[in-house]
């Protein structure tokens, strides 16, 4: 579900990256686009940053239900892109609900069984992808032309190497690349909306913790909260509330708490969804025993003009920036 961009588009930049993330959500389309030197260890910029309202109706809960309706908010949102943004190669990356993307982790040995294994010991994508296609076809309960799929060989040497596979219905995707298409506007990536938030709580944690803090990154959206235990930039533990598994939030979070104290939790997405299950910042700060952090755009890139926006302070712009992010990064 990625479509790289060509090396040339970063020279017809001027050695500059500039990348929009696109965040549909239940209410407003949030965009962030961010420029970056393709130097090494060059700054993120902030160039731009719009919130546009959704008109009633246009969404289904996470579902595209009007897509002219999101067309016509894209077109709204970016219609203030300044000119240097305009004017350069710009890559656009959408978001999925984490309801409508199945990821899973599978060994390798398991794939190969059906073949798929070459003379020298590596694995030829081409003779894996028909295994890969039968175990998502198996877990999503569709057949293969009705999904959408992305997957990669773990190239970190471990003793029982996976495979990574993200699959979604097709129908999901094209209704995304549709309107956007309608706004005119090509998508390069369209990734999950979970991994775009913690892409960006890392990037965060990178600017505002020390190395070796412990921390947890939470993001709470339209499907719940996802969380994650957080050492040394490596995923340690992780949950998803609700679930089954889990009587309350509280009793989810707790499974972050196992191990070394934490030093700090960050935290994104819509906040005010707290409200439905009774919880509060100051509640995830007691049930982790640490300092609660949200998430903020502003504080981790240079204003390339004024800008107004309020999705730059607001932790719901995590999904955005994470997408943007992503694009200048590759």
């Amino acid at each position: 579900m990625a479509f790289r961009s060509s090396w040339l588009q970063a020279m017809q930049a001027g050695g500059q990256r500039f990348a929009a993330g696109i965040d549909v959500g239940s209410q407003a389309v949030r965009l962030v686009v961010l420029s970056r030197r393709t130097r090494a260890r060059a700054a993120v910029s902030i160039e731009y940053a719009s919130t546009v309202a959704l008109a009633p109706g246009a969404m289904a809960g996470t579902d595209i239900a009007d897509r002219h309706a999101v067309a016509r908010a894209l077109r709204d949102a970016f219609a203030g892109l300044p000119r240097a943004c305009a004017t350069h190669a710009l890559r656009c990356s959408m978001a999925l609900p984490a309801s409508a993307t199945l990821t899973t982790t599978v060994p390798l040995t398991q794939l190969t069984l059906h073949g798929g294994c070459v003379d020298d010991g590596g694995h030829a994508s081409a003779a894996l992808e028909p295994a890969v296609m039968s175990e998502v076809e198996r877990i999503a309960g569709l057949e293969r032309h009705a999904l959408a799929v992305d997957w990669f060989v773990d190239d970190k040497p471990a003793p029982v190497r996976s495979v990574t596979i993200a699959a979604t219905a097709r129908q999901h995707l094209e209704a995304r690349i549709e309107s956007a298409a309608a706004a005119g506007i090509s998508l390069s990536t369209v990734d999950g909306e979970p991994h775009a938030a913690l892409r960006a709580m890392r990037y965060a944690a990178s600017h505002e913790l020390d190395p070796q803090e412990a921390y947890a990154a939470l993001w709470i959206g339209t499907d719940g909260v996802y969380a994650w235990r957080m050492v040394d930039d490596a995923v340690v533990g992780e949950m998803h509330y609700p679930a089954p598994e889990h009587a309350d939030l509280a009793d989810a979070l707790r499974d972050l708490v196992q191990g070394p104290a934490l030093d700090c939790a960050l935290v994104s997405g819509e906040i005010d969804l707290l409200d439905g299950v009774g919880f509060t910042m100051a509640d995830i700060a007691d049930v982790l025993g640490c300092t609660v952090l949200p998430f903020e755009c502003a504080a981790l890139g240079s204003l390339a003009r004024e800008l107004h926006d309020p999705l730059l302070h607001e932790p719901s712009g995590a999904v955005a920036f994470g997408l943007a992010l992503r694009g200048v990064l590759e």
